[in-house]
């Protein structure tokens, strides 16, 4: 089976709104109400074990809450939240330049890109490039930058099976997932499906979408899809790259 190669819309800044949605919105307002964690450097071990799930299997799953902190988590939430409701947020597409479209049989969640404006977003790239810089020690990968956004599935969103990456084209290296969502269950939908990447029939594991609970995988190699989801799902989407400068689409 051919597998699809999903590209997502780069959007501007939002304009500032004037308001509580300033600091979302990239003004240098402050979400109020939420203490700073205290955060370490990530352990090396914790690096270690990052750097062998990717290179023996390809992808791995693990609970990021221990880094990041309960009031990061909810911080980052609430950003996403906001952005939802003031319709901040738009479709992702499928393709790139003059091919790309916004086909709702493939994709049908809601993106807004972070440009680390925030004080929820500035931790969270500092984080980000703990794990670029732990990754290219352990693994030689060359990851040069890293691009995020928030996504939003509401109830019966999904994203069909795709790979993050054109085969070759070795910008897009290593995908990584963190989400939002606390007391996720089974029957809610919206999980993480994995496949062998060397057989995309073949389905290898499963992610909930828990808060805190982070995947990562190898954008080329790992074909996966985001089940359906039976109520609202906020995630973030990471990806480490080898290219310098951003590729127009």
């Amino acid at each position: 089976m051919e597998t699809p190669v999903i590209i997502p819309i780069y959007d501007p800044l939002i304009t500032p709104l004037h308001s509580a949605e300033d600091a979302v919105a990239g003004s240098d307002v402050q979400l109020m109400g939420l203490a700073p964690d205290q955060r370490e450097a990530l352990s090396e071990d914790w690096l270690d074990e990052l750097a062998s799930g990717l290179s023996e299997h390809g992808w791995m799953s693990v609970d990021a809450r221990s880094w990041l902190g309960t009031n990061l988590l909810a911080a980052l939430k609430q950003e996403v939240q906001i952005l939802d409701r003031t319709d901040a947020m738009k479709k992702a597409g499928i393709g790139r330049g003059n091919d790309l479209v916004r086909d709702r049989s493939v994709r049908r969640d809601k993106i807004a890109w972070l440009q680390g404006v925030t004080a929820p977003q500035a931790a969270l790239f500092e984080f980000f490039e703990m794990i670029r810089q732990g990754l290219n020690q352990r693994l030689f990968l060359g990851l040069k930058r890293f691009e995020t956004h928030y996504a939003t599935y509401h109830s019966g969103d999904f994203y069909k099976q795709h790979l993050d990456s054109f085969k070759g084209r070795a910008s897009r290296v290593v995908s990584l997932v963190l989400y939002l969502n606390e007391e996720w269950q089974a029957a809610d939908g919206g999980a993480l499906q994995l496949f062998n990447r060397d057989n995309d029939n073949e389905a290898c594991g499963t992610v909930l979408p828990e808060a805190g609970r982070m995947a990562l995988f190898m954008s080329e190699e790992i074909p996966h899809e985001v089940l359906p989801a039976n109520r609202t799902r906020y995630s973030l989407a990471c990806w480490f790259r080898q290219d310098e400068v951003p590729l127009p689409l």
